[in-house]
């Protein structure tokens, strides 16, 4: 990987997370259950990306893939983060078992909570020690809403940055935006959260496509 320019700073990407409750998240934690991913979770565990894209769906596949294609990480720092209630945020690639499941739904993501506030803020605090000056920081996700942009902006201000192109976008179609961009290899826009527009009309819809996926 070439040294990043000026131009050209290091990555980190921010995802908010797959919501933790409900009939998916029933599936893969059912012990009747026999499908591969629901086996790891119950025994040796799996990623939180794979656990997360399982119980989300199109949007949470499309920010993982497409951080994925585009992060330019800081040395041993992990480049994709998710952000996690009850551990402020947690590389993409955290092993996480059945119990870790059930105990990411014991704290709220509502900022009227300080426990989810006081750990999200204390892991992004934690993390802006270990950047440089060059390193921005990328939020993949609901920028419209006081869940995630607002309680990050206190720690990061300016660096922490978002997609434009998500201004007007529902869950899926930003999910189907991320996964084109990856596939393209062109990569969004960014500019600072503080201060940006965060609503506007809905863009055009985006042309329909049929995503095969491959391990």
């Amino acid at each position: 990987m070439k040294k990043p320019t000026a131009r050209h700073s290091y990555r980190i990407f921010l995802l908010s997370p797959a919501r933790v409750g409900g009939k998916r998240t029933d599936l893969l934690l059912n012990p009747n259950a026999r499908f591969d991913l629901a086996h790891q979770i119950q025994t040796t565990g799996a990623t939180l990306g794979e656990a997360f894209t399982f119980l989300s769906g199109l949007y949470f596949r499309g920010k993982s893939i497409y951080a994925k294609r585009f992060v330019r990480p800081y040395k041993k720092v992990p480049g994709i983060y998710v952000i996690i209630s009850n551990h402020g945020l947690l590389p993409i690639d955290t092993i996480v078992t059945k119990e870790d499941l059930i105990s990411f739904g014991e704290i709220p993501i509502d900022p009227a909570d300080k426990r989810y506030v006081e750990n999200l803020q204390n892991a992004a605090s934690e993390l802006l020690k270990d950047l440089p000056p060059n390193a921005d920081v990328i939020l993949l996700g609901s920028i419209g809403s006081k869940k995630y942009a607002e309680l990050l902006i206190k720690i990061f201000g300016d660096r922490l940055k978002f997609p434009p192109d998500f201004v007007g976008r529902g869950d899926m179609s930003r999910g189907g935006l991320l996964l084109r961009r990856a596939e393209s290899g062109e990569e969004l826009e960014y500019v600072p959260i503080a201060g940006a527009v965060r609503h506007g009309k809905r863009p055009p819809k985006l042309e329909p496509r049929r995503w095969i996926f491959r391990s």
